[in-house]
């Protein structure tokens, strides 16, 4: 039996060697980093260890990253310290957000306006340009959220680009980078951006703990009450071993990104023989996207059909977005670049730090097989 194929990364990555050592010797060190005692010091040293290597990541300052339970509170956090300080009144948000940018920004109670994205899921700077020059003093401070790679297709967003345009209107800009980091550079000044959300199991630490970095300008108001811990950011006793192997998985990925890169060249070859023996489509074809995700879509092959054909075969992928509650559905993401029916046959592989070229090449063997099954059984003029 052929070794299983993991290519659902953008859901969790495996874990790095580097952070499972990390979290044993958090383990073995059993303080709380609030502790004045020995242990509680060699508590502290590790949780500042870890901060110092997250902010390296992102190019912040080790002073300007608050850890988190994970990326979701981390866009919260962002979010609603903006809304906290009553400088923003409006939010714009784009249009292919994760959830948990789109679900937060809808229950601050504000009013949420959706960026649109092109075709090839690119947020329309054009739009942005207008619609902040015709801002109102009535709706206050400008606040936009723009991810900076999407967690289905991949696509790379124009982050420096929209930060200019905002900032030239008095605004901030959130980015959610959960899917960028440790995958291709990142840095808090060069996009521009106000805060940045983290997460640590997308790139090989452990689940359960993310952070915001943010620049010494952008306003946080914790939203987590209690004691005084992450500087009176975030109350709650730190997650000492999820923190500790969110540094050094920080510190690989840095080290890893030329090699992470070489995956580019290994998706676009299955991209290339899918599409020869196929009518497949690939979202976001046309624009910069993150060197391991392949977000695919057929008519007339569910998603559903096409992630149970693969792991029956012992190919692991998703259908899209992991954050659903285990159900497979139809792609907004894709519904929203105007793929249309296409959205219901959508197929996402996404690599990680572990994967090999054999692996690419197994999904296509796979996907290929099934494909070509699934023909067989409903005639070809499902895909005429």
């Amino acid at each position: 039996m052929s070794v299983p194929v993991y290519l659902d990364c953008n859901a969790t990555a495996p874990i790095r060697p580097e952070a499972a050592d990390a979290v044993a010797r958090a383990l073995a060190i059993g303080g709380n980093p609030s502790s004045i005692h020995a242990r509680g010091r060699a508590a502290r040293a590790a949780v500042e260890e870890a901060r110092d290597q997250v902010a390296a990541l992102v190019g912040a300052a080790a002073a300007d990253i608050v850890f988190t339970s994970g990326g979701t509170e981390a866009n919260a956090l962002a979010i609603d310290s903006a809304v906290a300080s009553g400088a923003a009144k409006r939010l714009i948000v784009g249009a292919t957000e994760h959830e948990s940018v789109v679900e937060t920004a809808r229950a601050t109670g504000l009013p949420v306006e959706t960026w649109p994205v092109d075709g090839q899921g690119r947020a329309d700077l054009a739009w942005l340009q207008a619609r902040l020059a015709a801002w109102g003093p009535a709706e206050g401070r400008p606040f936009v959220a723009l991810m900076l790679a999407n967690n289905e297709t991949g696509v790379i967003q124009p982050v420096a680009e929209a930060a200019a345009l905002v900032h030239a209107a008095g605004g901030a800009l959130h980015v959610d980078a959960i899917q960028a980091a440790g995958k291709i550079a990142v840095d808090l000044g060069s996009l521009g951006a106000d805060t940045l959300a983290l997460s640590a199991h997308k790139l090989g630490g452990p689940a359960g703990v993310g952070a915001l970095a943010f620049t010494p300008a952008a306003a946080i108001h914790r939203q987590m009450h209690g004691g005084g811990q992450e500087r009176g950011l975030r109350a709650g006793t730190e997650n000492l071993c999820g923190i500790a192997g969110f540094g050094a998985a920080a510190a690989a990925g840095l080290c890893d990104l030329d090699a992470f890169a070489a995956q580019g060249a290994w998706r676009d070859a299955t991209i290339d023989r899918l599409k020869a023996e196929t009518g497949v489509a690939v979202a976001g074809e046309g624009a910069p996207r993150l060197p391991n995700t392949l977000c695919l879509a057929v008519q007339g092959y569910a998603s559903s059909l096409q992630v149970m054909a693969l792991d029956l075969d012992g190919v692991m992928v998703s259908a899209g977005s992991a954050c659903s509650s285990g159900k497979v559905r139809q792609s907004a993401v894709l519904a929203t670049m105007g793929m249309g029916e296409l959205a219901q046959g959508s197929l996402r592989a996404s690599g990680g730090w572990a994967t090999t070229e054999q692996d690419w090449r197994r999904f296509a063997d796979a996907w290929l097989a099934a494909f070509k099954r699934h023909g067989s059984r409903v005639g070809a003029k499902e895909y005429a």
